[in-house]
């Protein structure tokens, strides 16, 4: 059941940008209800869906009203959509706006072949001007500063369009850039462009806000001293850590880390099992975190006997007993 974010949410114009309130990004598979409230607990202050179709969102198949799932404590969120034409996206906008949502973003960054072939995505960035048509459709219907546009610097190395969109973008009423510095033909492949970051932070007018390449709270420390960006986004870096953010908060303000021993990873498997299962009710839920725990615990003493174990988990009472006998795992390298 959807239950959409209270009207308080709507009150502000802005949300929280700033180096001080790190951001969880929309991460395909993975961000959904309980992961984002994971993340919220360890320091994310802003969280972002998964990317929802907006054909999806005009037809309300049932997949993509699932995405939708939110709670009292899930705030503030953005919902980030994707689609390719200016009238679905404003339908899809309508829609949810009646459900009381209130901040927006639009995906002119993800790669995959299902989405660039239908000209959304990353795809966009092939089309400044369909992209600007959409960004303002989009501001239209939420107001200004409540729509962001998450992109890559181009899609290819001859044609980066990050800087160029960035005027158009501060002027019809975007809130925030989220940029990931790499272009659409890298995918994940070499080194995230640190640089353009700090060339869009030095011409925008609206907030920059980082992604690409923040795995570790160190990270996201120096891409901020480096960059000057205004905030950070942390993407595959959450998922192997979902404490990554209360780690960030910690080294920014000159305080201890979190514990980075087994005990700790015990606790926070432990705890996103507890959130999973209060939650989500879906089937799949456990195949989910099969996939999800594997990811926290890698790098870990004894992490591949445990990950064999959790992956042949067919319930929430066998995850939680192989998670009870973890600390006892015998170390291997």
């Amino acid at each position: 059941m959807i239950k959409p974010l209270k009207s308080g949410c709507l009150s502000s114009a802005t949300l929280p940008i700033a180096p001080d309130r790190p951001w969880l990004a929309p991460l395909a598979g993975y961000s959904d209800l309980p992961f984002r409230l994971l993340c919220r607990f360890w320091g994310a202050s802003v969280a972002c869906t998964e990317m929802v179709s907006a054909k999806g969102l005009f037809y309300s198949t049932a997949n993509t009203l699932q995405l939708l799932k939110t709670s009292e404590a899930d705030s503030p969120l953005v919902v980030q959509i994707y689609g390719s034409d200016v009238p679905t996206v404003k339908k899809a906008m309508d829609r949810l706006l009646d459900l009381g949502f209130g901040y927006f973003d639009l995906n002119c960054g993800c790669a995959v072949k299902k989405v660039i072939k239908t000209g959304s995505g990353a795809a966009l960035l092939k089309n400044p001007g369909l992209l600007l048509d959409m960004a303002s459709a989009m501001v239209e219907k939420a107001g200004t500063g409540r729509v962001g546009v998450k992109m890559r610097s181009g899609w290819n190395s001859h044609t980066p369009v990050y800087l160029e969109l960035a005027e158009p973008l501060a002027r019809i009423g975007a809130g925030w850039i989220a940029l990931h510095p790499r272009t659409a033909v890298q995918l994940f492949t070499g080194r995230a462009s640190w640089q353009d970051l700090k060339k869009l932070k030095e011409f925008s007018k609206i907030p920059v806000i980082a992604s690409g390449d923040l795995f570790t709270a160190e990270d996201a420390l120096k891409c901020i001293e480096q960059t000057g960006v205004d905030s950070v986004m942390f993407a595959r870096g959450a998922l192997m850590d979902p404490a990554i953010a209360g780690r960030y908060m910690n080294l920014l303000q000159g305080m201890n880390d979190l514990p980075r021993n087994k005990e700790f990873l015990q606790q926070l498997c432990l705890q996103a099992v507890e959130i999973y299962r209060r939650h989500s009710h879906s089937s799949r839920t456990v195949l989910r975190l099969r996939s999800l725990l594997p990811r926290m615990l890698r790098g870990m003493p004894g992490a591949r006997e445990l990950r064999k174990k959790i992956i042949a988990c067919k319930n929430w009472d066998e995850m939680t007993d192989v998670l009870m006998t973890m600390t006892d795992a015998e170390e291997t390298p």
